[in-house]
């Protein structure tokens, strides 16, 4: 989330104008497909395994190209998995999603605490709701059995998935904001004014 909003802040007003688009509609996707996972009783758990896998799958490509072949082999490897869960029987997805929203809480809250500032505080606090989480959890499968928790873990992931498409929308946002702001004025070119004390500083 912190990768996204870095990256409006450094766009141009001609990319935003492309990119703007297509994150909105990624944004409004991935909000669709968190509704549906938590209202659709019998396959939320195989549509959120489906989708997150064909994320972890796209993430790995840029980490794989970029010189990070391991993490982005694991990433990718993992994405794969989860497709094929996907595409198993209901009760495994469910399963697999009980296993992999607290690993992925806790493999995202260790991913922030290992930088500094604000985002490092974010890493904290993501520990924090990985503990909660984790703990709702194991209580709800201890008392009211473990296909319940299963489906509790599908309306957390939901609700995950959820929060990165609303992070995406608000990213758009400010991308169409970024893009209708005019570009900055190029200044004046040189007069010969300043030019035999040694130039007026204006890059030629």
């Amino acid at each position: 989330m912190a990768s996204a909003m870095t990256a409006v802040a450094g766009t141009s007003p001609e990319r935003a104008r492309r990119a703007w688009p297509a994150w909105m509609a990624g944004g409004a996707a991935l909000l669709g497909v968190a509704a549906a996972a938590v209202s659709w009783t019998g396959g939320g758990a195989r549509l959120l395994l489906g989708v997150g896998g064909v994320l972890a799958v796209a993430r790995a490509v840029p980490l794989v190209t970029g010189g990070r072949g391991a993490p982005g082999a694991t990433v990718g490897a993992a994405g794969g998995v989860a497709v094929a869960m996907a595409l198993g029987p209901a009760g495994v997805a469910g399963w697999a999603v009980l296993a992999a929203v607290p690993a992925v809480l806790l493999a995202g809250a260790v991913t922030l605490l290992r930088r500094g500032g604000a985002v490092r505080r974010s890493g904290q606090a993501a520990l924090v709701w990985w503990v909660l989480v984790t703990g709702l959890l194991a209580v709800t499968g201890l008392v009211a059995g473990w296909p319940r928790a299963a489906g509790a873990a599908t309306v957390v992931g939901a609700l995950g998935l959820g929060l990165l498409g609303v992070t995406l929308v608000v990213a758009a946002l400010d991308l169409r904001a970024a893009a209708a702001r005019p570009a900055p004025a190029r200044p004046a070119a040189c007069a010969g004014c300043a030019c035999s004390a040694g130039g007026c500083g204006i890059p030629r």
